[in-house]
């Protein structure tokens, strides 16, 4: 079982200790110990070997144990002991949104009720309703999430399916004949959710061969072979992967074709009729003469357009804009922001980030622990504020390679204000404002608590804007015109929260803010070194809007990023 692996089934006994009635201190440490094992910099294997899990914060003897068990078995006595305890429907039941464990402790214990099944009978037929606490809005948002979750159960988190590709990626280069294998439909746009797989395969030999050989992959249980050039493969876990197959002289034309969205492709094949081109069967004609297209560029200059980057192939009016300034490489990234140590819910030191952040070509790095009001992630106190802070300005003398900035993730309160008073805020270099609890308000409150916030002064950026958590929980109901609008009107930035769990804001609207004005910030939402491959993602999603490097906030220098962060607090 690879580091992922562990990481699910320690967070999934973190769950069972909740639902068991088990200590909150060990569950939030096997919870702590899942971000450890996930953000692991390394393979699981090697740190397993090398002593860096065992001497992991938080790590302890058990911990350790189950993970190496689960590692070199993929089984855990306890674990599987533990489970038996638990009726497997009430795990299914937390990943609804809106439904904790003490509401599902609540449900089982009322109605005797043990599956998702029989919760979504419940709540049709009105039992639910009769569970102290419950009603009918609450019915009706545990039924919404249910169907959330159905449409999520065949779908992949982007950081997850690239890690999926990448070894189906390696399996499919081993093969006779096979010169290079490409990744394209969703994740080489870069979607923050990817449905299917697909896979160019480029060779040099009878296609045919290649499709007859795809039997050899480990794991394929099925493979449905559509014609000589392409394949459906099925596999045991039940992941379904599409292979299209191409000589090099026809590589341009089936790479567009395989990740541009059906939308891309029907614009393209449209202009190419336009203009006596024809695009059929995969391949590029001019009438009966067939146009070699040895790569995409070729295909785009042959229809009067310059090269698409993959990510913006989303049919949005891409094919109009004409020669695009350059997008956004996280080599353009100076500043490494939104991130937890542990001082907070992190487990890495502030120590340990900034030599990473130093070592990955970062100038400065903007530690954001959470405020006091989030007891649930360790909020600090002013005391703890203070030890960090005389720990920063330790850091700063040992590493003059990067300068470390005293930043904060405070709670935006339901009615605005932000967690700590002015005295406090004013302390820090930079304040990035979050809604973390009570979030079940209509859009006009949302809204409202954002407009509110966005008046002080000493706010910088708004973290996770939306709320959203992929395959899990909506956004929350906000009206983002008058919150953008807000932003720009008071110079507080908004972030792309690069946790590939969120990826907020959404990259659908970022073009929205931008027209409106608003400065953008990415953010790792960091809790160990092995976050840094967070911000990958958020570029991504940046990419996929359009914007360049001027657009994004932590591009600028340590200096123009503290002068932004200022501003506000002197006008």
């Amino acid at each position: 079982m690879d580091k992922t692996g562990v990481a699910h089934v320690l967070d999934q006994y973190a769950s069972l200790l909740e639902l068991t009635g088990e200590n909150p201190f060990r569950v939030r440490a096997f919870r702590a110990a899942a971000r450890t094992v996930a953000g692991l910099a390394g393979s699981l294997g090697s740190a397993l070997e090398d002593g860096s899990l065992a001497a992991a914060r938080g790590i302890g003897p058990a911990i350790l144990e189950m993970a190496t068990h689960l590692h070199r078995t993929n089984r855990s006595e306890a674990f599987e002991t533990l489970r038996d305890r638990v009726p497997s429907g009430l795990v299914e039941m937390l990943a609804i949104s809106g439904l904790g464990v003490t509401k599902v402790k609540r449900i089982h214990e009322h109605l005797a009720i043990g599956s998702v099944s029989e919760l979504e009978a419940a709540a049709r037929d009105g039992r639910l309703a009769t569970v102290p606490g419950f009603g009918p809005k609450t019915c009706q948002n545990i039924l919404r999430g249910l169907g959330y979750l159905r449409r999520a159960s065949t779908a992949r988190l982007l950081h997850h399916a690239m890690r999926e590709a990448s070894d189906l990626q390696a399996a499919l280069e081993r093969l006779p004949g096979v010169l290079r294998v490409i990744p394209a439909g969703d994740l080489r746009r870069r979607m923050e959710i990817v449905r299917d797989l697909v896979f160019v395969i480029v060779t040099d030999v009878p296609s045919g061969d290649v499709i007859r050989h795809l039997a050899h992959v480990p794991s394929v249980d099925e493979i449905d072979g559509r014609d000589e050039r392409r394949a459906t493969l099925r596999f045991a876990g039940g992941a379904v992967v599409q292979v299209v197959v191409t000589p090099p002289v026809n590589l341009g034309a089936v790479l567009v074709q395989a990740t541009g969205n059906r939308t891309h492709v029907a614009q393209l094949a449209a202009r190419a009729a336009s203009q006596g081109f024809a695009l059929h069967g995969a391949a590029l004609w001019k009438g009966s003469a067939f146009i070699p297209t040895p790569d995409e560029a070729t295909l785009y200059h042959a229809l009067g357009l310059p090269e698409i980057p993959a990510e913006l192939r989303e049919g949005t009016g891409e094919l109009e804009w004409g020669e695009l300034p350059p997008l956004v490489e996280v080599t353009d990234l100076q500043g490494f922001l939104h991130c937890h140590t542990n001082f907070s819910d992190g487990s890495s030191t502030v120590e340990e980030l900034a030599r990473a952040c130093a070592a990955a070509g970062y100038t400065y790095l903007g530690i954001t622990d959470h405020s006091s009001v989030a007891a649930f992630a360790g909020g600090l106190r002013i005391e703890d504020l203070e030890r960090q802070w005389t720990e920063v300005d330790r850091i700063n003398d040992l590493l003059p390679s990067i300068r470390v900035l005293k930043g904060i993730e405070v709670d935006i309160l339901p009615d605005g204000r932000l967690d700590y008073g002015a005295e406090v805020l004013e302390r820090f270099d930079f304040v990035i404002g979050s809604i973390h609890e009570d979030a079940g308000h209509d859009e006009a409150q949302m809204t409202a608590r954002i407009l509110t916030a966005l008046e002080d002064p000493y706010l910088t950026i708004i973290g996770h804007p939306t709320g959203r958590q992929l395959l899990s929980r909506e956004a929350y109901p906000m009206d983002l015109a008058q919150v953008f609008e807000g932003a720009a009107r008071r110079g507080v930035a908004m972030e792309i929260n690069a946790d590939p769990h969120r990826l907020d804001l959404d990259w659908r609207v970022l073009n929205q803010a931008k027209v409106a004005g608003v400065t953008i910030s990415i953010g790792a939402d960091a809790h160990n070194v092995g976050g840094l491959e967070n911000m990958n993602y958020g570029i991504s999603m940046a990419r996929k809007a359009g914007l360049g490097p001027r657009d994004i906030l932590n591009t600028r220098s340590v200096d123009a990023f503290l002068d932004y962060a200022r501003m506000r607090r002197s006008s």
